[in-house]
């Protein structure tokens, strides 16, 4: 078999596209799989602009192995081999989004949305590192057999282009949607309206929509359109977002949120909990006090106890319980059989 700049050594074509042909190779030097992209000069390229498209898909792929999101696929190494660059990347195991549509059909509202957000939160990323897109379709999205969304061709076309900007990004993971989601009646068609600019709230940010779309893939009820937090009114006060960011998170693939509060909210410092301006209750002070009522009427109850113990001891077992036994006291005895000792002694009640 082939092998790559001295170290590649082409196994199998993984997949094929208009840009170039993914190859399975084993990097020689440490044992490891790998992907290989070969590049490909469409049709028709006159000979001299060659030599610029080989350099410039060099340079986009070395700016992409800057990025690091577990969204985004990462470039390994860029090897030139005949005046050509290739492009070494992780393996990525799975099905693109393309060939998942086509097996299986579009996907149920909560997963597409899950797809959304993990590509969103990868384009953003690769956005901020300076790589846009320019142009996400299902083709360039895997879905990986331990259920990581990872987004592929960056620097496919137009190659030429110029970036269209965040917003025109935007459209793109829309109309990804759109083809992806097998409902768009719900709170996932909302989004998608809101992304591909339709939604009669106004344009929406990347931010709110990454959150939107992840509210969804959690099953969490979308906020009415139009109402404080609604995709693009500008209003919401949660401000946060689920991580995904990394934690692919659900971090990734972002992770379900537990416990009350605004997603993505921080926890105030123990030290402002403690001193009351964190937002969180004060100190419990005062509790001691509460305690003194309780001994008072503890000991109150004790002495009616002891009392009238005494009482009874005093009334059943002193000498001369009967009318004019000292201090009045007349026994409750009842009279009659086994009232008595054989002494005539009154008996002693039996508890």
């Amino acid at each position: 078999m082939t092998v790559i700049a001295g170290r590649y050594r082409l196994l199998d074509v993984l997949a094929e596209g208009a840009t170039g042909t993914v190859w399975r190779a084993l990097d020689e030097t440490n044992g490891h799989e790998v992907a290989l992209k070969e590049s490909r000069v469409p049709p028709g390229l006159p000979a001299d602009e060659v030599p610029l498209l080989h350099a410039r898909r060099e340079r986009g792929a070395r700016a992409v192995a800057r990025v690091s999101h577990p969204s985004v696929v990462r470039v390994l190494d860029v090897v030139s081999e005949d005046g050509r660059p290739w492009v070494v990347t992780e393996p990525v195991r799975g099905l693109t989004l393309a060939e998942t549509l086509e097996a299986g059909g579009p996907l149920p509202a909560r997963e597409a949305a899950r797809v959304g957000a993990e590509v969103l939160a990868g384009l953003r990323a690769a956005r901020e590192a300076g790589v846009p897109h320019r142009g996400v379709e299902p083709g360039d999205v895997l879905l990986g057999n331990d259920g990581r969304i990872v987004v592929t061709g960056f620097g496919g076309a137009p190659e030429a282009g110029a970036d269209a900007g965040p917003t025109a990004e935007l459209r793109f993971l829309g109309a990804l949607l759109e083809a992806a989601a097998d409902d768009r009646s719900g709170p996932l068609g909302t989004v998608i309206d809101a992304l591909l600019g339709e939604a009669p709230e106004g344009p929406v940010t990347a931010d709110r929509a990454e959150r939107e779309l992840r509210r969804v893939a959690d099953g969490g009820a979308r906020t009415p359109a139009g109402g404080a937090g609604a995709v693009g009114d500008g209003s919401r006060k949660d401000g946060g977002r689920s991580r995904a960011d990394g934690d692919g998170s659900r971090e990734g693939g972002g992770a379900p949120r537990t416990g009350a509060g605004p997603a993505g909210a921080s926890v105030p410092h123990r030290s402002a909990r403690e001193d009351g301006t964190g937002g969180a209750p004060p100190a419990r002070k005062g509790r001691a006090p509460r305690r003194v009522p309780v001994l008072v009427a503890g000991v109150v109850g004790a002495l009616l106890i002891a009392g009238a113990l005494i009482y009874h001891a005093v009334r059943d077992e002193g000498p001369g319980a009967g009318p004019g036994a000292p201090g009045g006291v007349t026994s409750t005895v009842p009279a009659g059989s086994g009232a008595t000792g054989a002494e005539g002694v009154p008996a002693t009640p039996r508890s």
